[in-house]
């Protein structure tokens, strides 16, 4: 590697710079580099600022010699036009007369043409009328006859009609007088239907309202006990025993059915009888034909009677009353035994389980809601403070647009007017 010599100047003796000359050199380089770098940017900023300028002086000549050569080009522009139209004017004038004459040349010609036409049109016009008169006979003749024809048609139609409205006309008197003959028949038939019908009908009648009401109290009171009465045996119809939930008899029901179109007294004293016989509580009597001095259903000397259409709203409220009488009938037997036995259970160990058991439970639960209600309640405030935080921003935004777009400009409002945020 070549180390750097020095010369000296007064007896050019040659030497190795030392690291001390060569930091005052390299520091003396640098500054003067420095210096140098100094002169070039200023000359440079120099040059910058006078182009520049040379740029702005040329822009502006440039702008100029446009607008001088605009405006020269619009008075060529306005030359051109008025030079354009006089010529045009011109020509259009020559063109104008040229037309002009031909269309004069024309107007003759086509006036001898329209002669010519008019009087061809007039031939014309002419043997046409005479086709029209000549057609026009022909056609009344057509029409006479065709009124003659049609004249003869119409009589032979009409003979035709009568033939055939005759033959109609007895065709049908004779299956009228069949059809009467036929409903006389039927008449007599159906009379004597109804009257065989009437003579075995009141004993089925009776008999398929006695199953009827059965089959009403089985389906309604599927609890109680639904005994008929056979025939031939001596008592009521149908005798209905009231028990209640637990199978427990309570009491007894008997009905009698009757069908017929008048009530008759002497139904009240035989179910009174059955009644007594039977054991039971109280009677019914399901009639079609009430009493004269009875509207609706109710009670008469100790029996109730109604309609069939009122049997099973009856039996209901009888049921009821059968069963409070019953229920209360029992809670007074053994009164003071069922005190004792109540005091011994409720001082029982048993009881007193049962009582912890339950209330255990129920703190349990009130200690569940508390927590869950305390849970909710610190949901509840991070969410009004999250709700205050959008309502401040949102206040922020909406000063903001109305200091530069306006108070009308947007409507901004979370809320309306009359609306408020509950906090605590």
């Amino acid at each position: 590697m070549s180390t750097l010599m020095i010369s000296c100047p007064s007896c050019l003796a040659k030497f190795e710079p030392g690291e001390a000359f060569m930091k005052d050199f390299e520091t003396q380089a640098r500054q003067k580099m420095a210096t140098e770098w100094q002169k070039l940017k200023a000359e440079v900023d120099k040059d910058k600022l006078a182009i520049q300028q040379q740029k702005e002086q040329l822009a502006k000549q440039q702008q100029q010699q446009e607008q001088e050569i605009q405006h020269r080009l619009q008075v060529e522009k306005q030359k051109l036009q008025q030079e354009l139209q006089d010529s045009i004017r011109k020509s259009v004038a020559s063109d104008f007369e040229n037309q002009l004459k031909m269309l004069q040349q024309s107007l003759n010609d086509g006036e001898e043409k329209l002669k010519e036409a008019r009087r061809k049109e007039l031939e014309f016009m002419q043997k046409e009328q005479a086709l029209k008169v000549k057609q026009e006979e022909l056609e009344l003749e057509m029409q006479k006859r065709f009124m003659q024809e049609r004249e003869k048609l119409s009589v032979e139609i009409r003979e035709v009609e009568k033939l055939k409205i005759q033959q109609i006309e007895d065709e049908f008197k004779l299956r009228l007088a069949e059809k009467e003959k036929q409903l006389e028949d039927q008449k007599k038939l159906a009379e004597e239907m109804r009257r065989k019908a009437e003579q075995g009908s009141m004993q089925l009648q009776g008999e398929v309202q006695e199953l009827m009401l059965e089959e009403i109290l089985r389906t309604g009171f599927p609890f109680d006990k639904i005994v008929p009465v056979g025939k031939g045996v001596r008592g009521a119809d149908c005798i209905q025993v009231v028990c209640n939930p637990f199978g427990n008899e309570c009491g007894k029901i008997i009905y009698e059915s009757k069908r017929t179109k008048d009530f008759a007294n002497d139904w009240i004293d035989k179910l009174k009888a059955d009644m007594r016989s039977q054991g039971a509580d109280i009677a019914v009597i399901v009639t079609q034909a009430l009493p004269k001095d009875m509207e609706r259903f109710g009670e008469k000397d100790g029996v109730y009677i109604c309609t069939f259409a009122e049997v099973r709203s009856l039996s209901a409220v009888l049921r009821t009353s059968i069963q409070k009488v019953f229920a209360l009938t029992c809670s007074q037997e053994n009164k003071g035994e069922k005190m004792n036995m109540l005091y011994d259970y409720l001082t029982s160990n048993e009881f007193a389980e049962q009582w912890n058991a339950i209330r255990e439970g129920f703190m349990s639960m009130r200690m569940s809601i508390q927590k869950e209600r305390d849970a909710m309640e610190r949901l509840w405030k991070a969410r009004e403070k999250q709700l205050e935080k959008v309502l401040l921003n949102a206040a922020h935004i909406r000063g903001s647009i109305e200091g530069i777009a306006g108070a009308d400009a947007v409507n901004l409002n979370l809320l309306e007017e009359n609306d408020t945020i509950l906090v605590d």
